[in-house]
């Protein structure tokens, strides 16, 4: 299929619009048209900075179409998170079929997953759709320092999540978490994500951005089928001044499958994804939203959504 974007060609929606309105003669649905589509499994923030919130507002950001199956509700705001709400295991599968089963799904990003209950259910609800193209955010730690998952949620996720995902994106404090030991300097990083492949996944980026310095440096590195390592990418960039950083690991995860869902290849896309984040982060930086760590500038350039053409 080729991508058609009506907004950048001479026949635009609303010259169609007028044209048929002039003429008294309906548009025409083309049944083999479609949006790149999205789905995120993931918490709710009330503040919209993270969670389902960030994954929409970069899904359409990036022309694409969003989804949701809510994982948990959060009252939090930019100063921290005040209350969790989680939603049963079986509200969360029936929203996953409801989308799947009518709308379908390009690529997933899952995101906040608190009981190794909502971990099974996600894990059947991949089985029974054969969703491959997932990407898992480990989300354990908000950026305000609250627990988002719970112990024994943990294990579980690793040996039934890692495995399932095309790619799985830990920040440092995650992967400190994962592994069991500090890591406190940048040439720890490349080894670290290689133990977190050997943990089952098919791919791992890890984000070295809480580490200090001028430089930001994630490490993408990716298995061959005998599960041995095949590919290492070191992604170096400078670091942006901003107190702006809530949201940061959603925005990613969710702009990495956006990207996937248009069709890039994973070491395209996290390099896509990264240049995304970091104009979010540079254009959010100047202003203030609460009185705590506030939120990108998602929709710093918004593009037009993509069309599939049959």
């Amino acid at each position: 299929m080729a991508a058609m974007n009506y907004f950048s060609t001479p026949s635009c929606w609303p010259c169609l619009l007028l044209k048929a309105e002039i003429m008294n003669t309906p548009t025409l649905l083309n049944p083999g048209n479609r949006y790149p589509r999205v789905l995120s499994i993931a918490g709710s923030d009330s503040s919209g900075g993270a969670g389902i919130q960030a994954d929409l507002k970069t899904f359409s950001a990036l022309g694409c179409y969003g989804m949701t199956a809510i994982t948990a509700l959060t009252a939090q705001n930019t100063q921290g998170v005040r209350a969790i709400h989680n939603v049963p295991a079986q509200m969360l599968r029936d929203q996953i079929d409801a989308v799947v089963e009518d709308i379908g799904v390009d690529a997933v990003k899952i995101g906040m997953l608190h009981s190794p209950e909502i971990v099974m259910t996600v894990a059947a609800a991949l089985d029974a759709h054969g969703l491959k193209q997932v990407v898992l955010d480990p989300v354990m730690v908000s950026a305000n320092g609250a627990k988002l998952i719970s112990d024994e949620a943990v294990a579980v996720l690793v040996r039934e999540l890692f495995p399932r995902a095309l790619v799985v994106t830990p920040n440092l404090d995650e992967a400190i978490l994962l592994l069991g030991r500090k890591l406190t300097a940048t040439d720890e990083l490349e080894q670290a994500a290689e133990e977190l492949l050997k943990q089952g996944a098919h791919a791992v980026l890890l984000k070295g951005g809480h580490l200090p310095g001028h430089d930001v440096v994630d490490i993408l590195v990716r298995a061959n089928a005998d599960g041995q390592i095949a590919e290492v990418h070191k992604l170096h960039s400078l670091r942006i001044s901003t107190h702006n950083l809530h949201g940061t690991g959603c925005t990613l995860s969710s702009a990495l499958a956006a990207y996937l869902a248009l069709g890039f290849n994973l070491p395209d896309a996290v390099q896509a994804a990264r240049i995304y984040v970091r104009s979010a982060l540079y254009a959010g930086s100047h202003v203030r939203t609460g009185a705590g760590v506030g939120p990108l500038n998602h929709g710093f350039a918004p593009q037009a959504m993509k069309v599939w053409e049959s």
